[in-house]
């Protein structure tokens, strides 16, 4: 039996996130999906629109096995073909499944960095990234009800609520918060273990709203390259690589992470800052707004949109809010404010702009709704 709130979510997909046009040509790649009914539906919406879809459905434990046995040649010839598809596209859709979230996890470093480089650059930060439209999601899974903590059942009725919700007002709620981001300077992030100051001045901001990720609710920007100063304690589990980490501390000189530990996983923390120069500097700053998200799941796309956190990203700047910093690592690192989680406070110059996760000044405060 078909779900409506699939076919709901298609039409968010084509028509709010991709704005799919007719004539233009969509990529959708599928990644461990239980069942097909959003790809068919995407397909037919795609097609009703008088444009044209490409589908790639891949699977997490072949890719494991590329990533770990193929030779490297091999990542060239799979980045040439895929290389040559994305340039003619005008939109990607990415649909991320996941049977098992640690598939990756034995994938050795030094070989997931082969891949990066090798595949994932040349196709996804290099073309995708800043010549399609473009946009990211999960897909509910047993695997994702468990790191959330909830039934099957429950979860699924919380991921269509959330991925659906009203972008539209989620982008007149942003407006404020984008206005005083670009007039300000001087940024001091207070909490439990942090003291962390840095400048996003003459940096864009940038509201996102639906287009780019779903679900979504988040206002990025970059700090001023060489301008972070002090210290970070996350307090959010972070999955990347495949590798689970928790309580990451970062110390920072003059933009540059010259201290890093996350308990018995330093060493392999250590090793992905190392991959690059870029990587320990860092390429985003972003404050969380979606309030129907209230608890991390090991899921970044979720976790960096909790409503009173923020999320600190060693690696790669977006071009749309772009520092100069460069790096095969682009890495969400949450932090969450709330009372209940520790607390803290965000400056913008000399004004106290959210204390406890909560919105002060008053055109800020409908950002609060929910929490």
């Amino acid at each position: 039996m078909k779900d409506s709130r699939i076919t709901d979510l298609a039409k968010v997909l084509i028509d709010h996130s991709c704005r799919l046009s007719e004539g233009e040509k969509v990529l959708i790649e599928a990644f461990d999906l239980p069942e097909p009914q959003l790809i068919t539906d995407l397909i037919r919406l795609v097609s009703e629109r008088g444009a044209h879809a490409v589908v790639h459905w891949k699977n997490n434990a072949i890719l494991r096995a590329l990533y770990r046995d193929a030779s490297e040649k091999s990542f060239d010839l799979v980045a040439e073909e895929e290389t040559h598809t994305m340039k003619q596209m005008d939109a990607y859709i990415g649909i991320r499944g996941s049977f098992n979230s640690s598939e990756f996890s034995d994938v050795p470093a030094d070989r997931m960095k082969i891949v990066q480089e090798r595949w994932g650059k040349p196709v996804h930060f290099e073309i995708r990234v800043p010549k399609t439209k473009w946009v990211v999601l999960r897909y509910p899974t047993p695997s994702m009800a468990q790191s959330a903590k909830m039934s099957f059942e429950a979860f699924t009725d919380f991921y269509f609520d959330v991925c659906t919700t009203d972008y539209q007002q989620m982008a007149k709620n942003q407006e404020p918060l984008v206005n005083r981001m670009e007039t300000a300077d001087q940024i001091h992030i207070k909490g439990p273990g942090t003291d962390l100051k840095f400048s996003i001045k003459n940096i864009p901001i940038i509201p996102c709203n639906g287009q780019c990720n779903i679900p979504d609710g988040e206002v990025f920007t970059a700090p001023v390259k060489e301008s972070v100063q002090g210290t970070i304690q996350f307090n959010t589990a972070t999955l990347y690589r495949g590798i689970v980490f928790q309580n990451i501390f970062l110390n920072f000189k003059d933009g540059k992470i010259i201290e890093a530990t996350a308990g018995e996983k330093t060493e392999q923390l250590n090793e992905i800052l190392d991959s690059d120069d870029g990587a320990r500097y860092i390429g985003e700053w972003a404050i969380g707004v979606n309030n129907f998200i209230r608890e991390p799941m090991l899921d970044i796309l979720f976790d960096e949109k909790i409503g009173g956190s923020f999320h600190f990203t060693p690696g790669n700047a977006y071009d749309e809010a772009d520092n100069g910093n460069r790096s095969q690592v682009h890495w969400d690192m949450v932090l969450i404010q709330t009372e209940e989680k520790g607390g803290g406070e965000i400056w913008f110059d000399d004004e106290l702009i959210r204390k406890d996760g909560f919105f002060l000044p008053e055109d800020l405060k409908p950002l609060n709704e929910g929490l």
